[in-house]
């Protein structure tokens, strides 16, 4: 009896530390919400907004190597991106069309291409939502380090404390739709369109200024290698495109139509920000300096150091950090429909008291940590392996695109079809550039962990159907036993 006394009061505890941390647990109305497109816009562009944090840094660091004359080729690399990225974002917008109940990667691929592509796009998938946490982390704590040099040893800790408190945040049901998401997001997008168009000002006023005289002397010179490589580091500029496709359903109605203008206006907003702080960075001649990133001294340049500097800086890590939750929605989802598909463990499907799948969190909050302490909260080296699975993913669901078309071939199918089957080719080349010039980077780590985690799915969906036969059997079996 005083055993049971007290671990019902210890459980009692428990519980109600739960509670305080967590939240007391939510009813089911809690769960629904529909978006607006301005909600909508906040809720799903912070993957793809946040981008520029690492994208800008990639292409500089790929090309200050090669001194003035390979900054010079900054723009144009931007340019071919930009192409490129309004390319995917036609062709995504055709998966909305396609597939209104959420064309994931893994949906489009395993419907049309079948079960082992599916579970390619699914694989690489779970990679980028890992590698996004890890890369908007330590990006984001990059930009408040260079505002604050004496942060810049500590980059590691005050990542995982960043990734504790969204963790938790997400563990107590905090929902991308809440309205609060929209205000840091639409802060960032205030702070630096504000700051692009002052330095558009600037330029007018003052001239541009030659990389010659600011460039340190170059070390390498410029190559077809160099190129593609910055070319290939810098395309993460478009991570996060895809993630209004996966979402559809939330969208008020109608669905495809609000999903499908929100889509375009994420891109153009996507193509401004990072066109038009790449731009400045080369015609005003930015360079950045030690333990600084080149946004930093972007805004450093335009503003000085004082509240607006260091306004760029706090939206910058903040809409990372919201970037960062983006994975944090969709990887215990895309975990959930993949369990009740068979391919992972059950108890992935489980809601907590709070309504979330608290179980695919914990195992993505795990992962995330253990990549930021293993490459030392350094985004330079997550980044090629992040890069990999983006365009594996996407060049999957183009490719099953031009195949639902093809069977489909409903009214303009030719279009239709002829815009995915580009997408698909034009990220496939794009897949194969980034692939072969960031292997030995730590690709291959990407690249090596996709089959593996395909081979797991495979038989963590034998194991199932293993089961559910021999459970089948065993019902037959009683029924056979029981008496007529």
């Amino acid at each position: 009896m005083p055993c049971d006394i007290a671990r019902q009061g210890t459980a009692s505890m428990w519980t109600e530390l739960k509670h305080l941390v967590l939240g007391p647990p939510l009813h089911a109305e809690h769960s629904e919400h529909r978006l607006n497109k301005v909600r909508a816009l906040a809720a799903f562009s912070p993957d793809a907004l946040s981008s520029i944090g690492y994208a800008n840094q990639e292409i500089y660091l790929g090309l200050v190597v090669a001194g003035a004359v390979g900054l010079s080729f900054a723009l144009p690399i931007a340019l071919v991106i930009i192409g490129l990225l309004m390319l995917l974002a036609l062709s995504y917008y055709q998966i909305i069309q396609g597939y209104p109940s959420g064309g994931g990667s893994y949906a489009v691929a395993r419907s049309t291409l079948g079960t082992v592509p599916g579970l390619i796009a699914a694989a690489a998938l779970i990679t980028n939502y890992l590698l996004c946490v890890a890369v908007s982390l330590t990006t984001g704590v990059d930009a408040i380090a260079s505002a604050f040099h004496e942060l810049w040893p500590y980059r590691v800790y005050l990542s995982l404390l960043l990734l504790v408190a969204i963790t938790l945040l997400n563990l107590r049901g905090l929902h991308e739709t809440g309205t609060v998401m929209a205000i840091p997001v639409y802060l960032f997008l205030f702070a630096y369109l504000g700051m692009l168009a002052y330095g558009v000002f600037r330029l007018s006023v003052d001239g541009p200024v030659s990389l010659a005289t600011v460039t340190t002397r170059a070390t390498q010179s410029v190559t077809l290698f160099l190129l593609l490589h910055t070319f290939s580091t810098g395309c993460t500029a478009m991570t996060g495109i895809e993630a209004i496709s996966n979402g559809v359903p939330s969208f008020k109605p109608p669905e495809t139509k609000n999903a499908g203008r929100t889509m375009i206006v994420m891109a153009l907003l996507m193509g401004v920000l990072f066109l038009g702080s790449i731009g400045l960075t080369q015609v005003l001649g930015i360079v950045a300096g030690p333990e600084e990133t080149i946004l930093s001294a972007l805004a450093r340049h335009l503003l000085g150091s004082g509240p607006a500097y260091l306004l760029i800086q706090a939206s910058t890590m903040v809409i990372l950090a919201l970037g960062a939750n983006t994975s944090f929605a969709g990887l215990p989802r895309l975990m959930s429909v993949m369990a009740d598909d068979g391919f992972l463990p059950k108890q992935l499907t489980k809601l907590s008291s709070r309504l979330v799948h608290a179980n695919g969190i914990l195992i993505l909050a795990l992962s995330a940590g253990v990549l930021i302490v293993v490459f030392s909260g350094s985004s330079h080296a997550l980044i090629p392996l992040f890069a990999v699975g983006v365009f594996l993913a996407y060049t999957l669901s183009q490719t099953g695109m031009l195949s639902h078309w093809w069977r489909e071939r409903g009214k303009g199918w030719k279009a239709k079809a002829a815009l995915n089957g580009t997408g698909a080719l034009a990220t496939g080349i794009t897949f194969v550039i980034v692939g072969a010039n960031k292997f030995f980077e730590g690709a291959w780590v990407a690249i090596l962990l996709i089959p593996i985690l395909v081979i797991l799915f495979l038989r963590v969906h034998a194991r199932h159907s293993l089961s559910d036969r021999g459970s089948s059997l065993h019902d037959l079996t009683l029924s056979e036993l029981e008496p007529s």
